[in-house]
C-alpha cells in the first residue's frame, strides 16, 4: 500500500499496522526516507539507526502475523534526544567529549517504548548536555525551524522538536530542565509535555540538573501524547528520584472540554511578549469561555525572581553532575604531563563555551563563603514559588500563560548574548522549580508564519488535566482555522 504523502498520527501507524492496512517495514523505511530528504536543511538528527530500525520492524511485523499484540505503539517510528543513553548507539549530549560514546546500556524509557513496540530510528540534536534555549550550542552544528530554516528550533530539545514538526517522526523524546521541550515545541508548532517530576524515571537521562531534570513527549497532536505519556510513565526502582506510586494510564477523558474548569491567567507572564502572543492569549481566553470555563486573572508573584533563582541552581547541580567528564573513565581524553593536566586539557578541549560558563557559575555559587548567599537563597525562592503554585491552585484548576515571550527568532541572533537568550525560558522555568506538569500545545502563528504555543499548568499529578485543557485548544484552533 502506498503511504499517504500526508504524515500519519502514532495512533493512526499503530491503528494500521494491527489491522494490517500497512507493515512496520513500510512504516520505518518511509519515516528513514523523509529523514534522508529533509534532514539535510533541517539537521534534526545526529545519528539515523536504519538499519536497526529496520530489523525492529521486521520482528513486530511478525508478532502481528502471529496474531500477537506488539503494544500500544506498535511499529511507530520515533527520535530520542541524544542525551538518553541508548545501549550500543552512540549518545553524545551534543558535545565533543562524549563523541561517539556508546553506552553499555539502555535508559529506562528505551526498554518502556520498545516494550510498547516503538521503533528507535535515530538520536536527534541538542544544545550541548541541554544547557541552550536555541539547539546552536551543539558541537555537531545547529538544527534549523522546520517552518523557516533561517530560524531556531528552541532548545535544547530542538532536533526532537524539529524532527516532529517536519513529519520525520511522529513521535520524540525530550528533556525539559527549565523549558527545553515546551520551549521548542511552541517554537515548530508541536505539542510539547513536560511531566510531573517523578513520573517518568531518568535513569540512562544524562543529568544536567538532577532536582530539575524531566523526560517527556514530542508529538503532533494531544491524543499521541497521551499515548507515549501511557508507554513511559511509571516508577523504576533505578531512580531514586521516580515517584513510588501507582500510576494509572492517562485515560481519554481529554476529550471532556473545559465546562466548569476554574482557569487562571498568569499575569506576570503577560509582561514584555509579543502584541500577536498577547493576542493568541485573548482568542484562547474567548474560546475558554465559550466553552465553559471560568477565567480570572492569577498572580504567581514569586514567578518574576524564577529566572535568576534557576540560574544559580541549575548551574550549581551542573557543576557537580558533570564533574564525572575527566577524561578517565568514559569519553573523550587529551592527554598531559600528569593527571591534573591530563582533566584540565580535555574539559578544555571537551565542552563548549556556554558548557563552560555555568559550570564556572555553578561552581562559584557553591564555593566556600558564597553557597548561602547564593545557592542557599535560590532554594530559598523555590520555596516561594512552590508556596505561591499551591495557593493559586486553591483557586484555580489549571492556569494558562504563553508558553514563550516570542516566536522563534533567527539563527545567530541570541547567541552571543547569554542573558537575552536566558530569557527565552521565562516562562517555562518556574513550573521545573515547582516539580509540576505542563504542555505547550500549537496556537496558531504569527504574521510572519511561525508558530505560538500556549501553555497550559496544573497541580502535581494532575498531567491528565493539562492534557484536557490542551485538547480543547487544539480542537478549538482547528475550527477556527487560525
Amino acid at each position: 500500500m502506498k503511504l499517504s504523502d500526508k504524515p500519519l498520527s502514532a495512533k493512526e501507524i499503530a491503528a494500521g499496522i494491527k489491522n494490517k492496512t500497512f507493515s512496520a517495514t513500510e512504516i520505518v523505511r518511509n519515516s528513514l526516507s523523509r529523514i534522508d530528504k529533509l534532514d539535510g536543511d533541517i539537521h534534526a538528527f545526529l545519528a539515523v539507526t536504519g538499519d536497526q530500525a529496520l530489523l525492529r520492524a521486521k520482528e513486530i511485523d511478525e508478532m502481528v502475523s502471529k496474531g500477537e499484540d506488539p503494544g500500544i505503539l506498535a511499529g511507530v517510528p520515533i527520535g530520542i534526544k541524544d542525551n538518553i543513553c541508548t545501549r550500543k548507539v552512540a549518545t553524545t549530549c551534543g558535545s565533543k567529549i562524549l563523541n561517539e560514546w556508546k553506552p553499555p546500556y539502555d535508559a529506562t524509557v528505551i526498554e518502556k517504548l520498545r516494550s510498547q513496540g516503538a521503533i528507535v530510528v535515530g538520536k536527534t540534536n541538542m544544545d550541548e548536555f541541554a544547557m541552550g534555549s536555541s539547539t546552536e550550542h551543539s558541537a555537531f552544528g545547529p538544527t534549523r525551524n522546520p517552518h523557516n530554516i533561517n530560524c531556531v528550533p528552541g532548545g535544547s530539545s530542538g532536533g526532537s522538536a524539529a524532527s516532529v514538526a517536519s513529519g520525520m517522526v511522529p513521535l520524540a523524546l525530550g528533556s525539559d530542565t527549565g523549558g527545553s521541550i515546551r520551549q521548542p515545541a511552541a517554537f515548530c508548532g508541536v505539542v510539547g509535555l513536560k511531566p510531573t517530576y517523578g513520573l517518568v524515571s531518568r535513569y540512562g537521562l544524562v543529568a544536567f540538573a538532577s532536582s530539575l531534570d524531566q523526560i517527556g513527549p514530542f508529538s503532533r497532536n494531544v491524543e499521541d501524547s497521551v499515548l507515549l505519556s501511557n508507554a513511559i510513565m511509571g516508577h523504576d526502582p533505578l531512580d531514586s528520584t521516580s515517584l513510588d506510586i501507582e500510576t494509572p494510564p492517562i485515560k481519554i477523558d481529554i476529550d471532556k472540554g473545559v465546562k466548569g474548569l476554574r482557569i487562571g491567567i498568569i499575569s506576570e507572564f503577560l509582561e514584555g511578549i509579543s502584541p500577536e502572543i498577547s493576542k493568541a492569549i485573548e482568542l484562547a481566553c474567548k474560546y475558554l469561555e465559550e466553552g465553559g470555563g471560568q477565567i480570572e486573572s492569577c498572580s504567581v508573584p514569586s514567578v518574576r525572581q524564577s529566572l535568576s533563582a534557576y540560574y544559580l541552581i541549575a548551574p550549581a547541580e551542573a557543576s557537580s553532575n558533570l564533574a564525572r567528564f575527566d577524561g578517565v573513565r568514559f569519553g573523550m581524553r587529551v592527554d598531559g604531563k600528569n593527571a591534573e593536566e591530563m582533566m584540565v586539557n580535555t574539559r578544555t578541549a571537551g565542552f563548549g563555551n556556554e558548557v563552560k560558563r555555568r559550570i564556572m557559575l555553578g561552581t562559584y555559587a557553591l564555593s566556600a563563603g558564597y553557597y548561602d548567599a547564593y545557592y542557599g537563597s535560590a532554594q530559598k525562592l523555590r520555596t516561594l514559588v512552590i508556596r505561591d503554585f499551591k495557593s493559586a491552585y486553591q483557586k484555580f484548576d489549571v492556569l494558562l500563560s504563553p508558553t514563550t515571550p516570542t516566536t522563534a527568532f533567527e539563527i545567530g541572533a541570541k547567541v552571543d548574548d547569554p542573558l537575552t537568550m536566558y530569557l527565552s525560558d521565562v516562562c517555562t522555568i518556574p513550573t521545573n522549580l515547582a516539580g509540576h506538569p505542563a504542555i505547550s500545545v500549537p496556537f496558531g502563528h504569527d504574521s510572519k508564519g511561525l508558530p505560538i504555543g500556549l501553555q497550559v499548568l496544573a497541580p502535581a499529578l494532575k498531567d491528565n488535566l493539562t492534557l484536557r485543557v490542551a485538547k480543547y485548544l487544539e480542537s478549538a484552533v482547528e475550527k477556527a482555522n487560525v
